[in-house]
């Protein structure tokens, strides 16, 4: 079985801000979002908070005794509050994060002013390795940043496809897994976005990408997808904050 995590950042600073306040292009998570990110890493590198393997034909559970959640590879958008949520993660799990400029947020890195959509390249190489100097780098990711910033704002039909691409490649790898009859533990975790997570989840179950309904995602928290069989999968859960006591859900 393939183990897919989806998660949200930490609440971020355009999180908090009042709908009326000028966006910041790139914003960071504030304190809270700091916090939850700390509670988030404690609670996925507890083994007892894993969820015990479930048949779906029999409804028969079971506690495996695998370690922690299962997560072996771990990914994050190359924004400025998912490279902040995944380093607690990276060293609680003791694992190095890959950023995967695909996983970005709808919309890329712009600033929506009275005058109209001005566009930023994002943080570039040389600042995302000073602060996060043990993530992994794609050759995307250069020193004029990574976003196009002539393009402005990305319409969502381009996430949309993103999206559709990215859950192609994990149906691909699960595929391969399996094929395999490897019983090493194989989990995949993204940090990610809201809006773009409701479009991976819209394009791993075969729906079409549409605004008009929507997986809403508090921040921090996980959305779980296993890999159980060729072309089958299990949702397991959306949008969970158990890490999180309810004065801290944002």
């Amino acid at each position: 079985m393939m183990e897919l995590y989806l998660i949200r950042h930490g609440q971020s600073v355009n999180n908090a801000m009042p709908e009326d306040q000028l966006r910041i292009p790139d914003a960071p998570l504030t304190e809270l979002g700091k916090r939850q990110a700390g509670r988030l890493a404690e609670y996925l590198a507890e083994p007892a908070n894993r969820d015990p393997r479930v048949d779906p034909g029999t409804g028969y559970a079971e506690r495996t005794g695998h370690s922690a959640f299962g997560i072996t590879e771990l990914y994050t958008s190359p924004m400025h509050r998912a490279l902040e949520t995944t380093r607690p993660i990276a060293a609680a799990l003791g694992l190095k994060p890959s950023v995967r400029i695909e996983l970005h947020e709808h919309g890329g890195v712009f600033q929506l002013t009275p005058d109209g959509i001005t566009g930023f390249p994002g943080r570039s190489r040389t600042q995302v390795m000073d602060e996060f100097p043990d993530y992994e780098l794609p050759d995307g990711l250069t020193d004029e940043g990574w976003w196009d910033a002539a393009s402005g704002s990305e319409p969502y039909y381009l996430a949309a496809g993103r999206a559709i691409r990215i859950a192609s490649e994990l149906r691909r790898r699960a595929t391969d897994y399996l094929a395999s009859g490897s019983t090493e533990q194989f989990g995949v975790a993204f940090v990610s976005h809201g809006t773009f997570i409701d479009a991976l989840i819209k394009a791993l179950l075969n729906q079409l990408p549409s605004r008009s309904f929507f997986y809403l995602m508090y921040n921090t928290a996980i959305t779980r997808i296993d890999f159980v069989e060729h072309d089958r999968a299990l949702l397991r859960y959306v949008n969970r904050v158990a890490h999180l006591p309810p004065e801290m859900v944002s």
